[in-house]
């Protein structure tokens, strides 16, 4: 399983030739760096919440028009990408087989944030190996102790560097993947993810510094 990130949360994961996509949003497409054009192999996409940064509508309809991908996620967005006639597939709990994928999909509580409302938001177990949080630390998250990989945010205004660490700490994975990074420049963002790499090494957990478009991990 090949995981190749195109800035922020926006996310491919590729087995057997087939690729799934994860929140192409705002901030991935905001520079011109990522282009819907890159997305129209995809076969199927998904989109965790509502917000701008994991939602892009108008692109999203583009990337939908090169590739006639099947689209997937909640009800809060699709009542909101409804009005737009795109057409979409309930994913909200329980165990689902998208291509050679097998995602167990949670509701989790994304963390706090200043005067916004709390949006519907579904993170997922893939494949065995990879916990997706989107933008949740919840306690009962840690449940997944000692899984392959964790996609963890990294900055945000909802949270801290101290608060992230602990969060993955808890959960213990083997390896991490950095997401949610696109608040910053590259030159921040490396030197944040020494420090994060530095941290995790001390209990024998791979950071991944991917950051990049087209940077990837495999597992």
């Amino acid at each position: 399983m090949k995981i190749t990130k195109y800035l922020h949360s926006c996310l491919v994961f590729e087995l057997d030739r087939y690729k799934l996509l994860f929140d192409p949003g705002k901030f991935s497409f905001a520079e011109g760096r990522v282009t819907p054009q890159m997305f129209a192999d995809i076969n199927s996409i998904i989109i965790t919440h509502i917000h701008p940064d994991h939602l892009d509508i108008e692109n999203l309809k583009t990337i939908l028009a090169l590739s006639d991908a099947t689209l997937y996620t909640n009800a809060e967005v699709g009542a909101a990408i409804q009005t737009e006639g795109i057409q979409f597939k309930v994913i909200e709990k329980g165990f689902y087989h998208i291509g050679p994928f097998k995602l167990e999909a949670i509701p989790v509580q994304h963390e706090p944030l200043l005067d916004n409302p709390i949006p519907q938001m579904t993170g997922f177990i893939i494949n065995d190996k990879v916990l997706h949080p989107v933008d949740s630390m919840e306690a009962k998250l840690t449940g997944y102790k000692n899984i392959d990989l964790l996609l963890m945010v990294t900055m945000a205004p909802f949270t801290n560097e101290l608060r992230i660490a602990a969060f993955a700490d808890a959960v213990n994975p083997k390896q991490i993947l950095p997401v949610h990074d696109g608040y910053a420049k590259d030159f921040f963002i490396e030197q944040r993810y020494d420090n994060y790499s530095t941290h995790f090494k001390k209990a024998g957990i791979k950071f991944h510094k991917v950051y990049r478009v087209g940077d990837s991990v495999i597992l």
